[in-house]
């Protein structure tokens, strides 16, 4: 899902394009309602200011946790307090009804497809699209969490970028289809210098690359952070950000964020085929194939990072 660059030479720039396809927890209890004279305060769900598009959706929510509320008889997956879906569940969202921007200031041609933006700055680069904001998101919960050497992804040649060697001030250099690091400059932890790192990442991996960094899971062991992905011409890749279960009946929802190209921000995607539990989508009804709304993947295609 690149574009090329002059500094490396890649086998095939489309390998990794990311083109268009072709065929809980409770709410924060923090509105007042007054009844009638007598000031009460109510925390029923049917004092929230929900979305007249959608019954999960409340306008107010500022995160995923509190913008996408899970359907009746539904909680939100157990999570500890340090896990990549606790994580996810605090990513900030624009305001309710804000479009989803590019990278040069423009905004998605498809609005129809997604029911919430992830309020997160994607650079002014034609970098962040599907595989990437993945990964972002991954190595952004490492770095949150100073678990730096967990932080390493591969370009599509096969070589391994590790931030922990970034860290120390070496850079990548890369003669034709070589790569190596050199020492450039002084050690440095800051978001800048991480940011300068993940926009390298951005340029040199994608859907290719990731898919064959990551292990398959079968559709019943699904959890927060996998990630349906293919990898190829074109590829794409989206996040399974959150979960649900009915303690009843065991059944799964999950909810699915992605980007695209041009690079854009990352968004919680509509189900295009339920619109009465959309933006949820339901395990069991995933048998052979997955239809989301501007890509279908197989179930096979589900894959977590090691």
């Amino acid at each position: 899902m690149k574009h090329t660059f002059t500094l490396f030479i890649l086998a095939s720039i489309g390998l990794n394009s990311c083109a268009q396809n072709i065929d809980s927890t409770d709410i924060f209890k923090e509105i007042k309602v007054i009844e009638d004279s007598v000031n009460l305060v109510d925390y029923s769900l049917q004092n929230v200011q929900l979305s007249s598009e959608n019954k999960h959706l409340i306008k107010s929510g500022t995160t995923l946790e509190t913008r996408i509320i899970t359907p009746n008889l539904f909680s939100r997956t157990s999570e500890s307090d340090t896990s990549f879906g606790v994580y996810l569940r605090h990513l900030p969202l624009k305001p309710h009804g804000a479009e989803v921007m590019l990278y040069n200031g423009t905004y998605k041609s498809n609005y129809n497809v997604y029911d919430a933006v992830i309020d997160l700055e994607i650079g002014k680069r034609d970098l962040h699209q599907c595989a990437d904001a993945v990964m972002r998101l991954w190595a952004e919960y490492l770095w949150t969490n100073k678990r730096y050497e967990d932080i390493h992804f591969n370009f599509t040649n096969g070589f391994q970028v590790d931030y922990s060697k970034w860290m120390q001030g070496y850079r990548v250099a890369v003669n034709g289809n070589k790569t190596k690091w050199i020492k450039r400059t002084s050690p440095s932890n800051s978001y800048k210098d991480f940011w300068k790192y993940m926009e390298l990442v951005f340029s040199y991996a994608g859907t290719l690359s990731l898919s064959k960094e990551l292990v398959h899971i079968p559709k019943d062991e699904m959890k927060i952070g996998d990630v349906f992905i293919w990898g190829g011409s074109p590829g794409h890749a989206i996040l399974v950000i959150d979960m649900a279960l009915n303690p009843q009946t065991k059944e799964k929802l999950f909810l699915l964020s992605q980007s695209y190209m041009p690079a854009q921000e990352t968004q919680i995607l509509k189900n295009p085929t339920n619109s009465t539990l959309s933006p949820w989508y339901s395990l069991s009804d995933l048998k052979q194939e997955l239809e989301t709304p501007e890509w279908n993947f197989n179930v096979n295609d589900l894959k977590r990072f090691k």
